[in-house]
């Protein structure tokens, strides 16, 4: 029998259906997702084999909701980023970097929801206040994207090599400041979309 603290079991079988030994009772996917939701820890291992599928299953959670209608996280930029590091030398700290960034992000939204919580009945200055989360996420995002691209200069130290004739020498510095000015104005973007939906959301 497993320990009180030890993750729930939840065994899949070859017609797919999951088995939550918990409770004794065949669940779904969507009964994962609010078990993950409810930060209820479990593994999902096949019934044959006894591997565990944690990983693939969790996966398909996520394809199942991004295919509802209105529930879409992911935007397109960041799926077609996020597939071309597959088989790149920044793979191996991607996961590394996903993980601390979704960390990071948890604690300000938790944050700022008892900010929330805590802003009926308060004065105008009070609500105001309020807007000190989003800064506080605004600087995480961007310290996140500063530590990405210094690892990213660990990997790639030195420009690719040009099929074409040389440059002038000001050309790599030029490039390099209109590229950090396109990811500023991207971030920016994403950071102003973000304060849009939090101001609905109020």
């Amino acid at each position: 029998m497993a320990a009180k603290d030890d993750p729930i079991v939840i065994k899949k079988y070859a017609n797919r259906r999951l088995y939550n030994t918990g409770t004794s009772t065949y669940v779904t996917l969507e009964d994962l997702a609010d078990m993950v939701k409810k930060g209820e820890e479990f593994t999902v291992q096949d019934a044959k084999t006894g591997d565990d599928i944690t990983h693939p299953v969790l996966t398909q959670i996520i394809f199942e909701l991004e295919n509802k209608d209105g529930q879409n996280m992911l935007p397109i930029p960041f799926l077609r980023q996020l597939i071309a590091f597959y088989g790149d030398q920044m793979q191996m700290i991607v996961p590394s970097f996903l993980e601390q960034s979704m960390i990071a992000f948890s604690k300000e939204q938790e944050r700022f929801r008892e900010q929330l919580k805590g802003a009926f009945g308060k004065t105008p200055i009070d609500v105001m206040k309020m807007a000190t989360p989003m800064k506080a996420l605004e600087e995480q995002t961007r310290r996140n994207m500063e530590m990405f691209q210094n690892a990213m200069r660990m990997f790639t130290p030195f420009p690719a090599a040009s099929t074409g004739a040389a440059a002038p020498a000001e050309t790599p510095k030029k490039e390099a400041a209109e590229k950090g000015g396109d990811d500023l104005q991207e971030l920016k973007a994403q950071i102003a979309a973000m304060q849009r939906k939090l101001d609905t959301m109020s």
